[in-house]
Parts: structure tokens; C-alpha cells; sequence
């Protein structure tokens, strides 16, 4: 995919997309995207508790997933679903969210290594630029920290990579981008690749692991350079 495909589907079609998904997601994508979501946050609810942000909060279906020591902050670009994820914290008493963010993933506000743990389920495939955002999900994480992603991931070959070509001219349409090559979030000097794995329906989406590189490893680096 060119960096012009990339850009091509830009904010504005990003928002209305949502915007129209928005009273549906839950029933529709989010009971599609189960699988994968709750396999994120059971990992994360293995680590030691601490601060967590989910990029692309969306409605906030994995808020009562979370262990309530962990500090959750979510960030999205779709008032709609931000509107819902907000009723859903106050529905369910979720005192563990910090703060629900309409917020760029590809230019967060928050300072570096403000996270232990950055979490981006289903988001990659439908910001508009994506090497951008994987650069600012590596900067808000502490070091020692993990980067975690969902992601779907198209195929070159077969019968799914003849599909995924020819619903790539639908990507503004359909908010996301059916064509989206693994090596495009691999761009990250300071995350180290320690899991990947498959996820339910069909293995359409992959989990990936990241650890970022700690401060100790960086300055030893550093000096060996």
C-alpha cells in the first residue's frame, strides 16, 4: 500500500464513518471483535496494576473488562461513541476510568512515557496515518513498558487477498482499510516484537506484543554507538 493510499482516507471521513456506526457498533463489529478485545484486556489484567490507555476507546464495550486497579484512560475521535462510552462509565460505576479523551491518536497530548501500558484494539486499519499513530503509541508508553495492538492484516495471496483488493476503493466508505500489510506498523525503533498470535472468527485479526525498550537498555545503546 503506497503512502498516498494511507493518507487517502483522511479525518473528516473517519468521523463521519464512526458517526453513522455509532448506534450499531456494539451489535455489530463489537460482537465480531469480541474475541480479540477480551484477549487483550485478560493479558493486561495479568500485569501489575497501573495506568492503561486504550486508543480508540470507541463505546467503551472493554471498560468493564478491565481489574479495577488498573487507572484506564480512553481516547477517541468520534464524539458519538465517546458520548456512549461516557454513559457506559457512569451506568456501571467504572471509578477506575480516569478520563474519556475526544483526542487524535496520531497527536496525543499526553506527555512521554505516561503509560505502563498502551493498548489499540481494531484501530490501526482506520486512522490516516498509521505509522504516525504506532510512533505516538511507542512515545506515551513508559519504558519497560508494553504496546499491545488487534489488527486486521491483509493477505497478498489467495481468494481473502483478492477480496481485501477489491474492497480497498470502498476504505471511505467502509472507515477502515481492508488492505493493510503487517509491515506497516512495524516502524517503531524502541518496541521489540514478543508475541503475535491469531484471533478469533478465522484468524481475520492478529494480536501483537510489544515491549518497549527500558531506559537501561537505551542508555547501554547509546553508549555502544
Amino acid at each position: 500500500m503506497s503512502d498516498q493510499q494511507l493518507a487517502d482516507m483522511g479525518e473528516d471521513a473517519v468521523k463521519k464513518a464512526y458517526a453513522r456506526w455509532a448506534p450499531v457498533y456494539d451489535l455489530t463489529f463489537g460482537v465480531i471483535a469480541d474475541a480479540g478485545r477480551k484477549h487483550a484486556v485478560r493479558h493486561i489484567n495479568t500485569l501489575p496494576a497501573g495506568r492503561v490507555l486504550e486508543v480508540g476507546v470507541g463505546t467503551g464495550i472493554s471498560l468493564p473488562q478491565y481489574r479495577r486497579d488498573h487507572r484506564i484512560t480512553g481516547i477517541d475521535l468520534s464524539p458519538e461513541m465517546l458520548a456512549k462510552a461516557r454513559e457506559r462509565v457512569r451506568k456501571e460505576g467504572l471509578d477506575n476510568v480516569e478520563d474519556i479523551i475526544e483526542m487524535d491518536a496520531g497527536a496525543m497530548s499526553f506527555d512521554d512515557a505516561s503509560f505502563d501500558v498502551v493498548v489499540a484494539m481494531y484501530v490501526l486499519t482506520v486512522v490516516p496515518d498509521p505509522q504516525i499513530v504506532m510512533r505516538e503509541l511507542e512515545r506515551v508508553c513508559r519504558p519497560g513498558g508494553e504496546v499491545i495492538i488487534v489488527n486486521h492484516f491483509s493477505q497478498e495471496k489467495g481468494l481473502r487477498g483478492k477480496v481485501e483488493k477489491g474492497m480497498a476503493r470502498f476504505a471511505e466508505d467502509l472507515g477502515w482499510r481492508p488492505e493493510f500489510p503487517k509491515e506497516t506498523v512495524m516502524v517503531c525503533d524502541e518496541l521489540r516484537l514478543v508475541d503475535e498470535r491469531p484471533m478469533k472468527p478465522f484468524g481475520l485479526f492478529t494480536m501483537m506484543r510489544f515491549h518497549k525498550s527500558s531506559e537501561t537498555a537505551m542508555q547501554s545503546a547509546a553508549a555502544q554507538a
